[in-house]
């Protein structure tokens, strides 16, 4: 049984100021610990188990002399009742801990997949895309909200504003939701289902996309007009007017055309091979080149790229480069439309050579899809096909070609019969 100090007044441990341990009485082992530096707190010396322990119960005076007494008498019951208390409140200092690293909010996750995502992602908009669409509707409800407490109706609230009038949005916002709570999950900071999955889940609170999707097509040429536009581009200067032309000519999308390097083309065998990197499926597309690509190549200037400092290999060249170097912007190609007076979009001429091969030809659906490089629908018949119909593409797009280079015939002018008759008479 330790030894029972003097007990000790307030006042009387107010005036303490030597470094050391002062026992204060009343509560054995209850002393004041005071530093050389003049920093005070108390400590209960106690014995746990086989072990001295001592306890900290708080620092002076923000600790009064009174509730270090009757927080040591607690401590010193929990250990009759054989209970650490020590051990106790670290076993609670962790929990807490472990809680708080926890408690992540919704931001925070979103922002820690899209960096880890990000750099995987194809298309650098699309990582702009991600970004933009969460701050716009997701951030100002549940942004700063635990990524554990969001729930159902938070989910419905967000998608509710737009999922009639902006359907397309919606539905890729729903799945940017779905996916980062998803890794939430898997990170241990939420638990229970999804609030954001649609099958089995939204399906049935949400009408189907399909139902309510206002499908917009890009405006394109018409086809007994493309010859017609094809000749006013020509006489066009400009460099992306000239991108414009070889897409027309490729039926290639215009991103396609403005990353295009000179290393791709292969002018003796009239082919352009695009590596998967930069195709939307991802695979290597072969495109065919024309008499009036190749002639349209030819007479570009070849702008060679500086080699970089920090890099030792040569820059690819583009073939379309801006006039200030880097890629040509796609608003570059549609300002040329514009300027022609024209609606569509550069875009729409691929809609515009897939009409000309459907209503104006018997070249098979399948080949204007591969020049197109559309991914098939059928995954058994994707499977089996191995060729891509190179040069059966080459006869088609040459026609093509052709179809746009030739003016379209001017009606001739007709006498009616009754006058000519009279005028024999």
């Amino acid at each position: 049984m330790p030894k029972i100090a003097r007990e000790l007044s307030a006042l009387e441990v107010s005036r303490l100021t030597a470094p050391g341990l002062v026992a204060v009485g009343v509560v054995p082992g209850l002393q004041l610990q005071i530093t050389p530096s003049g920093a005070r707190s108390w400590v209960l010396r106690v014995k746990v188990g086989s072990k001295r322990r001592d306890m900290g119960l708080g620092s002076y005076p923000g600790t009064t002399l009174a509730q270090a007494r009757e927080k040591a008498r607690h401590a010193r019951k929990e250990i009759e009742q054989g209970v650490d208390p020590i051990l106790r409140r670290e076993r609670a200092q962790s929990a807490l801990r472990a809680e708080q690293a926890s408690e992540k909010t919704f931001t925070w996750c979103a922002q820690q997949y899209i960096d880890a995502h990000g750099d995987t992602w194809r298309n650098p908009k699309h990582r702009t895309q991600w970004t933009n669409t969460l701050a716009t509707y997701a951030y100002p409800l549940i942004g700063s909200m635990l990524v554990r407490d969001v729930s159902q109706s938070h989910i419905l609230q967000i998608l509710g504003a737009i999922w009639k009038t902006k359907n397309e949005t919606a539905s890729r916002l729903r799945g940017r939701l779905e996916v980062v709570l998803d890794w939430a999950k898997t990170q241990h900071y939420r638990d229970g289902e999804n609030p954001a999955r649609w099958k089995g889940h939204l399906d049935k609170l949400l009408p189907a996309p399909g139902k309510v999707q206002r499908v917009q097509h890009h405006p394109a040429v018409p086809i007994d007009d493309a010859a017609t536009f094809f000749a006013e581009l020509r006489q066009r200067e400009g460099i992306a007017a000239r991108a414009l032309e070889f897409v027309a000519l490729t039926a290639a999308r215009s991103g396609e055309v403005r990353g295009a390097t000179w290393d791709e083309l292969d002018l003796d065998a009239a082919i352009w091979i695009i590596p998967g990197a930069r195709m939307k499926a991802e695979r290597e597309h072969r495109v065919p080149l024309s008499k009036a690509v190749l002639a349209l190549l030819k007479a570009l200037p070849r702008i060679v790229q500086p080699e970089e400092p920090e890099r030792s290999e040569k820059v690819a060249d583009l073939v379309f480069s801006a006039p200030r170097g880097g890629s040509l912007s796609d608003m570059a190609l549609t300002q040329v439309m514009r300027r022609m007076g024209q609606q569509a979009v550069p875009h729409g001429l691929r809609s515009t050579f897939r009409d000309w091969c459907g209503e104006r030809t018997n070249f098979p659906r399948d080949l204007a899809e591969q020049a197109l490089a559309h991914s098939l629908a059928d995954k058994t018949e994707a499977a089996y096909r191995r060729g891509d119909a190179l040069e059966k593409r080459r006869v088609m797009m040459e026609t093509w070609a052709k179809f746009l280079t030739t003016p379209r015939p001017t009606s001739a002018a007709v006498t009616p019969i009754r006058k000519r008759a009279n005028a024999l008479a």
